[in-house]
Protein backbone atom coordinates (compact mmCIF):
# COMPACT_ATOMS: atom_id res chain seq x y z
CA UNK A 1 0.00 0.00 0.00
CA UNK A 2 2.74 2.31 0.90
CA UNK A 3 4.43 1.72 -1.90
CA UNK A 4 1.53 2.13 -4.31
CA UNK A 5 0.82 5.40 -2.83
CA UNK A 6 4.62 6.60 -3.36
CA UNK A 7 4.71 5.88 -6.97
CA UNK A 8 0.92 7.28 -7.17
CA UNK A 9 2.36 10.24 -5.85
CA UNK A 10 5.56 10.52 -7.94
CA UNK A 11 3.61 9.59 -11.52
CA UNK A 12 1.28 12.57 -10.52
CA UNK A 13 4.06 14.93 -9.31
CA UNK A 14 5.74 13.83 -12.40
CA UNK A 15 2.82 14.57 -15.37
CA UNK A 16 1.92 17.88 -12.94
CA UNK A 17 5.43 19.32 -14.29
CA UNK A 18 5.74 17.97 -17.36
CA UNK A 19 2.20 19.49 -18.07
CA UNK A 20 2.99 22.95 -16.60
CA UNK A 21 6.43 22.97 -18.59
CA UNK A 22 4.76 22.48 -21.96
CA UNK A 23 2.06 24.48 -21.62
CA UNK A 24 4.35 27.74 -19.94
CA UNK A 25 6.47 26.73 -23.32
CA UNK A 26 3.48 27.19 -25.73
CA UNK A 27 1.90 30.06 -23.90
CA UNK A 28 5.51 31.72 -23.88
CA UNK A 29 5.40 31.28 -27.78
CA UNK A 30 2.14 33.03 -28.15
CA UNK A 31 3.11 35.65 -26.17
CA UNK A 32 6.55 36.31 -28.39
CA UNK A 33 4.15 36.15 -30.99
CA UNK A 34 1.86 38.68 -29.68
CA UNK A 35 4.74 40.84 -28.66
CA UNK A 36 6.02 40.79 -32.43
CA UNK A 37 3.14 41.89 -33.55
CA UNK A 38 2.31 44.49 -31.14
CA UNK A 39 6.13 46.00 -32.40
CA UNK A 40 4.88 45.11 -35.87
CA UNK A 41 1.87 47.98 -35.44
CA UNK A 42 4.05 50.57 -33.76
CA UNK A 43 6.73 50.12 -36.87
CA UNK A 44 3.41 50.45 -38.93
CA UNK A 45 2.34 52.91 -36.74
CA UNK A 46 5.69 54.87 -36.98
CA UNK A 47 6.57 54.04 -40.64
CA UNK A 48 3.42 54.46 -42.38
CA UNK A 49 1.10 56.74 -40.73
CA UNK A 50 3.40 59.15 -39.15
CA UNK A 51 2.74 61.95 -41.43
CA UNK A 52 -0.88 62.69 -42.95
CA UNK A 53 -0.14 64.25 -46.69
CA UNK A 54 -1.84 65.36 -48.90
CA UNK A 55 0.31 63.54 -52.08
CA UNK A 56 -0.50 60.15 -50.28
CA UNK A 57 -2.74 58.32 -52.92
CA UNK A 58 -5.91 56.72 -51.81
CA UNK A 59 -4.55 53.53 -53.29
CA UNK A 60 -1.44 53.98 -50.90
CA UNK A 61 -3.57 54.53 -47.69
CA UNK A 62 -5.78 51.77 -48.59
CA UNK A 63 -3.07 49.53 -49.01
CA UNK A 64 -1.51 51.03 -45.55
CA UNK A 65 -5.09 50.59 -43.91
CA UNK A 66 -5.56 47.11 -44.92
CA UNK A 67 -1.17 46.12 -43.61
CA UNK A 68 -2.41 47.14 -40.33
CA UNK A 69 -5.92 45.41 -40.45
CA UNK A 70 -4.08 42.42 -41.20
CA UNK A 71 -2.03 42.83 -38.27
CA UNK A 72 -4.46 43.56 -35.79
CA UNK A 73 -6.52 40.62 -36.69
CA UNK A 74 -3.49 38.62 -36.55
CA UNK A 75 -2.69 39.92 -32.67
CA UNK A 76 -6.70 39.15 -32.25
CA UNK A 77 -6.28 36.13 -33.37
CA UNK A 78 -3.05 35.36 -31.13
CA UNK A 79 -4.17 36.93 -27.81
CA UNK A 80 -7.39 34.51 -28.64
CA UNK A 81 -4.85 31.99 -28.65
CA UNK A 82 -3.43 32.72 -25.33
CA UNK A 83 -6.41 33.53 -23.51
CA UNK A 84 -7.98 29.72 -24.66
CA UNK A 85 -4.68 28.18 -23.34
CA UNK A 86 -5.28 29.91 -19.79
CA UNK A 87 -8.52 28.85 -20.42
CA UNK A 88 -7.36 25.45 -20.46
CA UNK A 89 -4.46 25.77 -17.89
CA UNK A 90 -7.00 26.64 -15.33
CA UNK A 91 -9.33 24.29 -15.56
CA UNK A 92 -6.57 21.68 -15.53
CA UNK A 93 -5.28 23.73 -12.29
CA UNK A 94 -8.65 23.65 -10.79
CA UNK A 95 -8.53 19.28 -11.33
CA UNK A 96 -5.22 19.11 -10.09
CA UNK A 97 -6.03 21.24 -7.29
CA UNK A 98 -9.53 18.96 -6.19
CA UNK A 99 -7.57 15.99 -7.33
CA UNK A 100 -4.84 17.30 -4.25
CA UNK A 101 -7.24 18.55 -1.78
CA UNK A 102 -8.55 14.64 -1.96
CA UNK A 103 -5.56 13.06 -1.47
CA UNK A 104 -4.38 15.91 1.30
CA UNK A 105 -7.31 14.70 3.25
CA UNK A 106 -7.02 11.81 2.84
CA UNK A 107 -3.57 11.57 4.41
CA UNK A 108 -4.24 14.03 6.95
CA UNK A 109 -6.76 11.50 8.34
CA UNK A 110 -4.54 8.28 7.66
CA UNK A 111 -1.88 10.95 9.67
CA UNK A 112 -4.01 11.86 12.33
CA UNK A 113 -4.91 7.57 12.90
CA UNK A 114 -1.61 7.52 13.23
CA UNK A 115 -0.77 10.20 15.83
CA UNK A 116 -3.36 8.81 17.76
CA UNK A 117 -2.18 5.30 18.08
CA UNK A 118 0.87 6.61 18.62
CA UNK A 119 -0.19 9.06 21.55
CA UNK A 120 -2.01 5.90 23.21
CA UNK A 121 1.64 3.92 23.27
CA UNK A 122 3.44 6.75 23.94
CA UNK A 123 4.84 6.15 26.47
CA UNK A 124 8.83 4.55 26.89
CA UNK A 125 7.04 1.75 29.32
CA UNK A 126 4.85 0.84 26.75
CA UNK A 127 7.42 0.53 24.12
CA UNK A 128 9.77 -1.29 26.38
CA UNK A 129 6.80 -3.36 27.52
CA UNK A 130 6.04 -4.50 24.21
CA UNK A 131 9.39 -6.04 23.25
CA UNK A 132 9.97 -6.88 26.73
CA UNK A 133 6.62 -9.03 26.35
CA UNK A 134 8.33 -11.07 23.44
CA UNK A 135 8.30 -14.59 23.75
CA UNK A 136 12.23 -15.08 22.35
CA UNK A 137 14.75 -12.66 21.00
CA UNK A 138 13.83 -13.28 17.17
CA UNK A 139 10.41 -11.50 18.34
CA UNK A 140 11.67 -8.90 20.68
CA UNK A 141 14.01 -8.00 17.54
CA UNK A 142 11.46 -8.14 14.89
CA UNK A 143 9.08 -6.05 17.42
CA UNK A 144 12.19 -3.59 17.64
CA UNK A 145 12.39 -2.69 13.64
CA UNK A 146 8.55 -2.93 13.66
CA UNK A 147 8.80 0.34 15.88
CA UNK A 148 11.83 1.92 13.77
CA UNK A 149 9.56 1.33 11.01
CA UNK A 150 6.66 2.34 12.06
CA UNK A 151 8.06 6.24 13.09
CA UNK A 152 10.27 6.11 9.77
CA UNK A 153 6.82 5.78 8.33
CA UNK A 154 5.32 8.50 10.54
CA UNK A 155 7.59 10.90 9.11
CA UNK A 156 7.55 9.97 5.63
CA UNK A 157 3.92 10.67 5.52
CA UNK A 158 4.23 14.21 7.37
CA UNK A 159 6.96 15.03 4.81
CA UNK A 160 4.48 13.59 2.46
CA UNK A 161 1.20 16.68 3.77
CA UNK A 162 4.47 18.64 3.87
CA UNK A 163 5.40 18.43 -0.06
CA UNK A 164 2.05 18.32 -1.05
CA UNK A 165 0.52 21.51 0.69
CA UNK A 166 3.31 23.04 -0.81
CA UNK A 167 2.17 22.09 -4.33
CA UNK A 168 -1.00 22.89 -3.80
CA UNK A 169 -0.01 26.52 -2.43
CA UNK A 170 1.89 26.79 -5.54
CA UNK A 171 -1.10 25.92 -7.89
CA UNK A 172 -3.52 28.28 -6.24
CA UNK A 173 -0.87 30.79 -6.55
CA UNK A 174 -0.94 29.96 -10.46
CA UNK A 175 -4.52 30.06 -10.14
CA UNK A 176 -4.77 33.68 -9.23
CA UNK A 177 -2.08 34.80 -11.41
CA UNK A 178 -3.48 32.74 -14.49
CA UNK A 179 -6.81 34.52 -14.00
CA UNK A 180 -5.17 38.11 -13.62
CA UNK A 181 -2.87 37.70 -16.83
CA UNK A 182 -6.40 35.94 -18.77
CA UNK A 183 -8.71 39.56 -17.54
CA UNK A 184 -5.51 41.74 -18.78
CA UNK A 185 -5.69 39.93 -22.05
CA UNK A 186 -9.45 40.30 -22.48
CA UNK A 187 -8.98 43.80 -21.83
CA UNK A 188 -6.37 44.11 -24.17
CA UNK A 189 -8.44 42.45 -27.24
CA UNK A 190 -11.33 44.62 -26.18
CA UNK A 191 -9.27 47.18 -26.87
CA UNK A 192 -8.06 45.87 -29.92
CA UNK A 193 -11.47 45.19 -31.56
CA UNK A 194 -12.52 48.50 -31.22
CA UNK A 195 -9.35 49.83 -32.97
CA UNK A 196 -10.18 46.83 -35.57
CA UNK A 197 -13.23 48.38 -35.73
CA UNK A 198 -12.51 52.00 -36.88
CA UNK A 199 -9.61 51.18 -39.09
CA UNK A 200 -12.43 49.39 -40.91
CA UNK A 201 -14.51 52.11 -41.11
CA UNK A 202 -11.94 54.50 -42.44
CA UNK A 203 -11.06 51.61 -45.21
CA UNK A 204 -14.35 51.55 -45.83
CA UNK A 205 -14.68 55.24 -46.44
CA UNK A 206 -11.54 55.52 -48.91
CA UNK A 207 -12.82 52.33 -50.97
CA UNK A 208 -16.26 53.99 -51.26
CA UNK A 209 -13.69 56.78 -53.03
CA UNK A 210 -11.78 53.97 -54.68
CA UNK A 211 -14.60 52.42 -56.25
CA UNK A 212 -15.88 55.62 -57.84
CA UNK A 213 -13.41 55.06 -60.08
CA UNK A 214 -11.80 51.85 -59.85
CA UNK A 215 -11.06 51.87 -63.50
CA UNK A 216 -8.21 54.58 -62.89
CA UNK A 217 -6.96 53.04 -59.85
CA UNK A 218 -6.27 49.75 -61.46
CA UNK A 219 -4.36 52.05 -64.40
CA UNK A 220 -2.75 53.33 -61.97
CA UNK A 221 -1.36 49.71 -60.35
CA UNK A 222 -0.92 48.58 -63.61
CA UNK A 223 1.18 50.91 -64.38
CA UNK A 224 3.43 50.66 -61.95
CA UNK A 225 3.40 46.92 -62.32
CA UNK A 226 4.99 47.15 -65.68
CA UNK A 227 7.51 49.36 -64.12
CA UNK A 228 8.58 47.09 -61.81
CA UNK A 229 8.52 43.98 -64.62
CA UNK A 230 10.93 46.34 -66.64
CA UNK A 231 13.39 46.94 -63.56
CA UNK A 232 13.43 43.14 -63.08
CA UNK A 233 14.16 42.31 -66.65
CA UNK A 234 16.86 44.27 -66.33
CA UNK A 235 18.05 42.96 -62.59
CA UNK A 236 17.50 39.46 -64.53
CA UNK A 237 20.00 40.80 -67.88
CA UNK A 238 22.87 41.72 -65.46
CA UNK A 239 22.52 38.51 -63.81
CA UNK A 240 22.98 36.75 -66.77
CA UNK A 241 24.98 38.67 -68.38
CA UNK A 242 27.55 37.88 -64.82
CA UNK A 243 27.14 34.60 -65.37
CA UNK A 244 28.66 34.28 -68.90
CA UNK A 245 31.38 36.50 -68.05
CA UNK A 246 32.29 33.72 -64.87
CA UNK A 247 31.67 30.86 -67.11
CA UNK A 248 34.18 32.43 -70.25
CA UNK A 249 36.72 33.30 -67.22
CA UNK A 250 36.83 29.23 -66.35
CA UNK A 251 36.63 28.59 -69.99
CA UNK A 252 39.91 30.58 -70.35
CA UNK A 253 41.49 28.64 -67.29
CA UNK A 254 40.98 25.24 -68.94
CA UNK A 255 37.57 24.76 -67.48
CA UNK A 256 34.74 22.94 -69.12
CA UNK A 257 31.66 25.05 -69.67
CA UNK A 258 28.29 22.67 -70.93
CA UNK A 259 25.49 23.96 -72.17
CA UNK A 260 23.67 23.65 -68.78
CA UNK A 261 26.46 25.39 -66.90
CA UNK A 262 25.34 28.49 -69.11
CA UNK A 263 22.46 29.43 -66.36
CA UNK A 264 25.06 29.02 -63.42
CA UNK A 265 27.85 30.71 -61.99
CA UNK A 266 31.34 28.58 -62.76
CA UNK A 267 32.42 29.15 -58.88
CA UNK A 268 35.57 28.42 -57.37
CA UNK A 269 36.35 26.46 -54.20
CA UNK A 270 36.00 29.48 -52.35
CA UNK A 271 32.59 30.50 -53.76
CA UNK A 272 31.54 27.04 -53.51
CA UNK A 273 31.93 27.12 -49.68
CA UNK A 274 30.32 30.37 -49.29
CA UNK A 275 27.35 29.17 -51.31
CA UNK A 276 27.14 26.35 -48.97
CA UNK A 277 27.69 28.35 -45.69
CA UNK A 278 24.86 30.34 -47.04
CA UNK A 279 22.63 27.80 -47.72
CA UNK A 280 23.29 26.26 -44.20
CA UNK A 281 21.63 29.92 -42.91
CA UNK A 282 18.68 29.78 -44.57
CA UNK A 283 16.22 31.06 -42.21
CA UNK A 284 18.86 32.85 -40.10
CA UNK A 285 19.97 35.56 -42.04
CA UNK A 286 19.60 39.32 -40.35
CA UNK A 287 16.99 41.61 -42.31
CA UNK A 288 18.51 43.69 -44.66
CA UNK A 289 17.73 47.67 -42.58
CA UNK A 290 17.68 47.40 -39.07
CA UNK A 291 14.09 48.42 -38.23
CA UNK A 292 11.27 47.62 -40.33
CA UNK A 293 7.75 46.35 -41.85
CA UNK A 294 7.09 43.98 -44.87
CA UNK A 295 4.51 46.24 -47.08
CA UNK A 296 4.96 43.77 -50.10
CA UNK A 297 5.14 40.23 -50.13
CA UNK A 298 7.26 38.13 -53.02
CA UNK A 299 4.95 36.71 -55.44
CA UNK A 300 1.29 37.20 -56.79
CA UNK A 301 -1.30 39.29 -54.62
CA UNK A 302 -4.95 40.09 -55.79
CA UNK A 303 -5.41 43.16 -54.49
CA UNK A 304 -7.48 43.24 -51.14
CA UNK A 305 -10.28 45.83 -52.97
CA UNK A 306 -9.89 45.82 -56.48
CA UNK A 307 -10.44 41.52 -56.76
CA UNK A 308 -9.49 41.67 -60.80
CA UNK A 309 -6.12 43.22 -60.11
CA UNK A 310 -3.47 40.92 -59.52
CA UNK A 311 0.13 41.91 -58.75
CA UNK A 312 3.63 40.46 -58.72
CA UNK A 313 6.80 41.17 -56.54
CA UNK A 314 10.21 39.63 -57.04
CA UNK A 315 11.05 39.97 -53.67
CA UNK A 316 9.93 41.94 -50.70
CA UNK A 317 9.02 45.64 -50.13
CA UNK A 318 10.17 46.96 -46.76
CA UNK A 319 9.20 49.93 -45.28
CA UNK A 320 11.39 51.80 -43.16
CA UNK A 321 13.08 54.63 -41.41
CA UNK A 322 14.21 57.87 -43.31
CA UNK A 323 17.90 57.96 -43.37
CA UNK A 324 17.91 53.97 -42.74
CA UNK A 325 20.98 52.44 -43.69
CA UNK A 326 21.14 48.97 -46.16
CA UNK A 327 22.62 46.40 -44.46
CA UNK A 328 24.50 42.96 -46.11
CA UNK A 329 22.60 40.16 -44.86
CA UNK A 330 25.29 37.46 -45.68
CA UNK A 331 28.99 37.63 -46.37
CA UNK A 332 29.67 38.34 -49.99
CA UNK A 333 31.18 40.23 -52.58
CA UNK A 334 29.46 43.09 -54.72
CA UNK A 335 28.97 42.05 -57.53
CA UNK A 336 27.22 44.95 -59.35
CA UNK A 337 25.85 48.79 -58.35
CA UNK A 338 23.09 49.41 -61.18
CA UNK A 339 21.38 52.83 -61.62
CA UNK A 340 18.40 52.14 -62.05
CA UNK A 341 15.41 54.77 -63.79
CA UNK A 342 12.72 55.18 -61.19
CA UNK A 343 14.37 53.02 -58.36
CA UNK A 344 17.74 54.96 -57.99
CA UNK A 345 20.42 52.30 -57.27
CA UNK A 346 20.49 48.51 -57.08
CA UNK A 347 23.24 46.94 -55.46
CA UNK A 348 24.23 43.29 -55.96
CA UNK A 349 25.91 40.97 -53.38
CA UNK A 350 27.14 37.75 -54.61
CA UNK A 351 27.63 35.09 -51.97
CA UNK A 352 28.72 32.45 -53.90
CA UNK A 353 26.36 31.19 -56.80
CA UNK A 354 23.24 33.27 -54.39
CA UNK A 355 22.69 36.96 -55.25
CA UNK A 356 20.99 39.48 -53.04
CA UNK A 357 19.71 42.72 -54.36
CA UNK A 358 19.20 45.87 -52.17
CA UNK A 359 17.21 48.30 -54.24
CA UNK A 360 16.01 51.91 -54.04
CA UNK A 361 19.51 52.88 -52.51
CA UNK A 362 21.17 56.51 -52.45
CA UNK A 363 24.64 57.70 -50.98
CA UNK A 364 26.12 54.11 -51.62
CA UNK A 365 28.67 53.36 -49.99
CA UNK A 366 30.39 50.54 -51.45
CA UNK A 367 32.19 49.59 -54.80
CA UNK A 368 32.61 46.93 -57.41
CA UNK A 369 34.78 44.07 -56.39
CA UNK A 370 34.28 44.84 -52.29
CA UNK A 371 34.37 42.22 -50.03
CA UNK A 372 31.83 42.98 -47.63
CA UNK A 373 30.55 41.47 -44.36
CA UNK A 374 27.40 40.68 -42.41
CA UNK A 375 25.10 43.81 -41.41
CA UNK A 376 27.73 45.54 -43.05
CA UNK A 377 26.09 48.92 -44.37
CA UNK A 378 25.55 49.35 -47.95
CA UNK A 379 23.92 53.05 -48.40
CA UNK A 380 20.99 54.97 -47.38
CA UNK A 381 17.39 53.86 -48.56
CA UNK A 382 16.03 56.51 -50.47
CA UNK A 383 13.05 58.76 -49.10
CA UNK A 384 10.27 59.30 -51.33
CA UNK A 385 9.69 62.69 -50.83
CA UNK A 386 5.66 62.57 -51.87
CA UNK A 387 4.42 60.22 -50.16
CA UNK A 388 7.24 60.16 -47.09
CA UNK A 389 7.85 56.49 -47.35
CA UNK A 390 11.17 54.59 -47.20
CA UNK A 391 11.50 51.80 -49.28
CA UNK A 392 13.87 48.81 -49.60
CA UNK A 393 13.38 46.39 -52.19
CA UNK A 394 14.70 43.46 -51.47
CA UNK A 395 15.75 40.44 -53.71
CA UNK A 396 17.57 36.87 -53.33
CA UNK A 397 18.44 34.91 -56.40
CA UNK A 398 19.75 31.47 -56.48
CA UNK A 399 21.63 31.90 -60.52
CA UNK A 400 18.97 33.44 -62.47
CA UNK A 401 16.01 31.76 -60.13
CA UNK A 402 14.19 34.29 -57.89
CA UNK A 403 13.80 33.42 -54.15
CA UNK A 404 11.03 34.36 -51.52
CA UNK A 405 13.61 36.48 -49.06
CA UNK A 406 11.15 35.66 -46.20
CA UNK A 407 12.08 31.45 -46.41
CA UNK A 408 15.74 32.91 -45.98
CA UNK A 409 15.63 35.79 -43.44
CA UNK A 410 14.77 35.27 -40.04
CA UNK A 411 11.40 36.04 -38.82
CA UNK A 412 10.60 38.13 -42.02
Amino acid sequence: MKSTRTFLFFFFSLFLFTSVFAQVDKQKQLEEKRQALLNEIKQINTLLFKTKREEKSVLSQVEDLDSRINTRQNLIRVTNQQANLLTREINDNLGKIDHLRGELKELKEDYGSMILKSYKSKSSQSRIMFIMSSENFLQAYKRFQYMKQYTKHRKLQGESIKEKTIILQELNKDLIAQKKQKQVLIEDNKVAKTKLSNEKNDQEELIATLKKDEGKYARQIKKKQREASKIDKEIEKLIRDAIAASNAAAEKKGGTVTKKSTKTFALTAEAKALAADFTNNKGKLPWPVKNGVVVKRFGNTRHPQLPNVTTYCSGVEIATENNSKARAVFNGVVMEIQKIKGANNAIYIQHGNYITVYQNMVNVQVRKGDKVTTKQELGTVYTKSSSGKTILKFLVYKNTTKMNPASWVYRM
